[in-house]
């Protein structure tokens, strides 16, 4: 088989996240079919490597390769792979020595070590290296721009993002998408500043496209209710049905708004709608209205709602041990002590993590009120299900006192 045609076979495989396959094919391309590798090939299987085996193996793959082809698509793999797995230090290494060989000619590997530094919080750096571009005479492009803002926006530094969106804005050969102004609107909402937060989300609207929607629909569902506009959201809402369809993470947005938003009815007529026509079913979504009862002190209504859950089939375990929690938190002990051992009931695998403080404030409840046999039935659940260890048993019974009831399995 001829190298083009591996080479557009490992492409396809790339653009697929096959990583695992794509390098198979690099490796036979080389070690079977003898086909000489070019930088560009190298560069790609150093990638590879460290996609699917790590960087301590892709960092010896590196240093196998003959010096004369380490050349400019290699080390600016390797800068990458750093970059990657946020190796900070190392990619400052790379960088300097792509510098000293002179292959630092373009704003490629700079916006590499860019997006690094605003990855990692080194917002100080990227103006640096952006001055030391400007010095060097290298153009910068829609990524170096793009991080930039990113960078002002991270630090709340609106004035500086101000001046960079009129700049984009005005320069032709940049073109602004909607995550651009989102997280400007976002520097702006942080900052407080509802009107100009506003205007940029409508800009952003203006640049989702086809293959955007979903998740710019979704942004912007959550960003209009941090501002407290429930008419947009709600606008948004109808489009993101209508153009995007039924999805359940459309529906966690929606619903999370409008808790946002403290409209406990809305979200409610949002699950019911959600109930009648969810194909895949997510607790995460009950487990949004269900939290909300519980801060808002709706105890019956979350109850009823777990206890429909429950009876519907659904695995409950984590929306019951909240329950008990909350009953914990508003010293409705005998309530909790019954819904924890709900919980502990539901679960679908054995160690699941209990709130340790309602664990201990059910036991401790059942200590002081002297019923030492519901203490010991509650305890023999937890180990019968997997979730207590023999060892924690034992202290938990010496703790509450007395041996355990005749028959009960705990020893």
């Amino acid at each position: 088989m001829k190298q083009p045609k591996l080479q557009g076979f490992i492409k396809l495989l790339r653009r697929y996240r096959r990583y695992g396959h794509a390098l198979q094919i690099s490796e036979w391309m080389s070690d079977e079919m003898k086909h000489d590798l070019h930088p560009g090939d190298i560069a790609v299987r150093l990638d590879l490597t460290s996609k699917v085996h790590g960087l301590e193996e892709a960092e010896r793959y590196f240093d196998s390769i003959p010096e004369s082809l380490k050349v400019l698509p290699v080390y600016g793999a390797l800068l990458y792979c750093y970059a990657k797995h946020n190796c900070l230090e190392k990619a400052e290494s790379v960088f300097e020595k792509m510098e000293e060989l002179g292959f630092v000619k373009g704003s490629s590997c700079y916006n590499t070590m860019l997006n690094l530094y605003s990855q990692m919080g080194k917002h100080g750096k990227i103006d640096i290296l952006v001055k030391e571009m400007a010095e060097k005479g290298i153009d910068y492009n829609v990524n170096t721009l793009n991080i930039r803002l990113y960078s002002y926006a991270a630090t709340s530094d609106v004035d500086q993002m101000e001046k960079l969106l009129m700049k984009m804005e005005t320069d032709p050969l940049v073109t602004l998408d909607w995550h651009g102004y989102a997280a400007a609107a976002d520097a702006f909402l942080k900052a407080g500043q509802l009107e100009k937060t506003a205007a940029l989300l409508r800009k952003s609207e203006q640049f989702i496209n086809r293959e955007t929607r979903k998740i710019g629909y979704e942004h912007l569902m959550t960003s209009y209710a941090a501002i407290g506009s429930k008419h947009e959201v709600y606008r948004i809402w109808e489009l993101y049905k209508n153009v995007v369809g039924f999805y359940n993470n459309g529906y966690r947005c929606m619903l999370s708004s409008l808790l946002k938003m403290d409209d406990i009815y809305g979200a409610e007529k949002i699950v019911e709608e959600w109930e009648s026509g969810n194909k895949f079913f997510n607790i995460q979504i009950p487990n949004l209205l269900i939290n909300a009862y519980c801060r808002k002190g709706l105890l019956e209504k979350a109850k009823s709602y777990v206890k429909k859950l429950s009876e519907g089939g659904k695995e409950c375990c984590r929306t019951w041990a909240l329950l008990a929690t909350t009953y914990h938190m508003n010293d409705r002990m005998e309530e909790a002590v019954e819904t924890l051992k709900m919980a502990a009931s539901s679960a679908s695998r054995p160690g699941w993590k209990f709130d340790n403080s309602t664990l201990a404030a059910c036991f401790e409840y059942l200590k002081q009120k002297g019923d030492v046999e519901k203490a010991h039935e509650l305890l023999i659940l937890f180990r019968e299900r997997g979730h207590f260890t023999t060892d924690l048993c034992d202290k938990i019974r010496n703790y509450i006192g007395g041996c355990a009831p005749p028959g009960s399995g705990v020893r």
